[in-house]
């Protein structure tokens, strides 16, 4: 534990640091925060801190740097997220009133927002179709062989794809069958629609066994989504003004893991929590973003986790702001789903 003046000190540091980007000496302290102390008995105070991990010298001048033990200290124990602004709120109203008319342009349009609000470069972990609930399928025909199947969920989720119609079904049997699993299994959860629980509607669906065995087979095609996970991304330009990444193959790597939408997707499936996530530097798992932190949050829809908002950024990124972005989209991001559900 560090005592008052260290604390102060410490803090003091890192919001210039972030600030300003440039290390901080003792002088520079002493002139701008007013603690009530002098230069040399704030240099003694650094040197501690730099001495417990606190503070980095990143080269042979007077000025420091916070370190990751720094940074954990400041998010864990110094810094009060300040409440969003009226003024942000209204922006984000305004932008999803505004830009977004589909299920898919409300998360383009949420990386968009999270990265002009935090200039860093953000992501969205869409929900999954296994994590929805089923609300109704509809086969479209598009000829005598081939159909479009089109699955609808609680989220608004819209999935369609062109499947082969087996052999012994027609348009009229499958209009059938759709009629009885949206009437019998709407409002069950898209992964607990299994063989068995269609077997147990299987008379409502289909009597003959051979042609059910079909109808199944037919279902379980339609309504097993692509496991792949869906990555929005923004910002990334955002990401070239900042200066600690004005090193070219640096930002190459950065640029790079940005295309791996399964490394992504990894970097943002985290614990079911209530709160907003920050990992800083060697916290991350990935080499790549060891000179990043990344702050995230889940959200969710009726009580359930869906999916993942994220900002990333480096390891000197404006915390408070971010966090308090992070923390309304969480509770928002929700309700803005349910009001653009396809209906």
């Amino acid at each position: 534990m560090l005592d008052e003046r260290k604390r102060q000190i410490l803090q003091a540091i890192i919001d210039d640091y972030i600030s300003t980007a440039e290390p901080i000496g003792s002088r520079t302290i002493a002139r701008k925060y007013n603690l009530g102390i002098s230069p040399a008995t704030i240099r003694n105070e650094m040197a501690d801190l730099e001495f417990l991990g606190y503070l980095e010298q990143p080269h042979t001048s007077a000025g420091r740097i916070p370190s990751v033990k720094g940074y954990r200290f400041y998010v864990d124990c110094l810094l009060a997220p300040p409440q969003i602004s009226d003024s942000d709120i209204a922006l984000i109203d305004n932008w999803y009133y505004t830009r977004a008319r589909r299920i898919e342009e409300v998360f383009q349009e949420t990386v968009k927002i999270l990265s002009r609000m935090t200039q860093n470069v953000s992501m969205v972990l869409a929900p999954q179709m296994s994590q929805c609930t089923f609300r109704y399928l509809q086969f479209l025909p598009l000829d005598e062989r081939r159909s479009i199947v089109v699955i609808v969920t609680d989220t608004g989720l819209l999935d369609n794809k062109i499947i082969e119609i087996p052999e012994g079904l027609h348009h009229e049997d499958l209009s059938r069958v759709a009629n009885v699993i949206n009437s019998r299994l709407g409002g069950l959860a898209v992964d607990r629609i299994t063989t068995p629980v269609l077997k147990a509607i299987q008379n409502d669906i289909m009597p003959d066994p051979q042609i059910f065995e079909q109808a199944v087979t037919l279902l379980k095609q339609a309504l097993t989504a692509d496991k792949n996970d869906k990555v929005y991304l923004g910002g990334t330009t955002q990401m070239l003004n900042q200066p600690e990444f004005r090193d070219v193959d640096k930002v190459k790597g950065l640029l790079t893991m940005f295309e791996e939408d399964t490394l992504l997707s990894d970097i943002l499936h985290m614990p079911n929590s209530d709160g907003v996530i920050v990992t800083i530097g060697q916290e991350n798992k990935y080499t790549g973003i060891h000179d990043c932190s990344v702050v995230q949050a889940t959200y969710r829809i009726d009580g359930q986790v869906v999916g993942t908002v994220a900002v990333l950024g480096p390891t000197r990124m404006e915390y408070g702001k971010t966090m308090s972005v992070l923390k309304f989209m969480q509770r928002h991001l929700g309700e803005i789903l349910k009001k653009y559900k396809v209906l």
